[in-house]
C-alpha cells in the first residue's frame, strides 16, 4: 500500500522526475505474490491507483541503488539488518520516524484494520515528502 500511496503523492506534487519509489519485502514469505486483496480494496476506496505488484526481497545491492530504505516496523528493521548488516550512510529508517509521533505502522495482516494502516502510511508519506522537499531537493 505504501508504495502506491507515496507514488500518488509524488505525482500529485509534480516530483515524479525527482523521486523514485519502489517497495521490497524484508522476508521471503510473500515473494512473487501480488498485493493482499483487502489492501487493494482500501486503495480503491481512497482513489489511489496501483498496478500488479510482485513482491521481491530486499537485496544487498539496494543499499547502493537507493537514497533511503524505509521500514514499516521493528520486525522489518531486524530482518533488514540481516540483509544489510551495515548502514554507514544512515539510509535505513522507520517511515514514521519522519513524523511527530514515531512508532511502528499498524500491520493489517495481524490487526485486520486497513483504515488505521492507511492513516499511518499517509501520515508517514506526508512527513517523508516534507523532509525530502525541505532537506534533500
Amino acid at each position: 500500500m505504501c508504495e502506491f500511496i507515496l507514488k500518488k503523492m509524488v505525482a500529485d506534487r509534480g516530483l515524479s522526475d525527482s523521486i523514485y519509489v519502489e517497495s521490497a519485502a524484508t522476508s521471503r514469505e510473500e515473494i512473487g505474490n501480488d498485493m493482499y486483496p483487502p489492501a487493494k480494496r482500501k486503495l480503491d476506496k481512497e482513489g489511489i491507483p496501483y498496478t500488479r505488484h510482485a513482491a521481491r526481497q530486499v537485496r544487498p545491492s539496494d543499499y547502493d541503488q537507493f537514497d533511503l530504505i524505509l521500514c514499516m516496523e521493528q520486525y522489518n528493521l531486524r530482518n533488514i539488518a540481516r540483509i544489510l548488516p551495515s548502514d554507514p550512510e544512515d539510509k535505513i529508517h522507520l517511515l514514521l520516524d519522519y513524523t511527530d509521533s514515531p512508532r511502528d505502522i499498524a500491520d493489517p495482516w495481524y490487526t485486520g484494520n486497513f483504515d488505521r494502516t492507511y492513516d499511518d502510511l499517509t501520515e508517514g508519506c506526508e512527513a517523508l515528502l516534507k523532509y525530502i522537499c525541505e532537506e534533500v531537493l
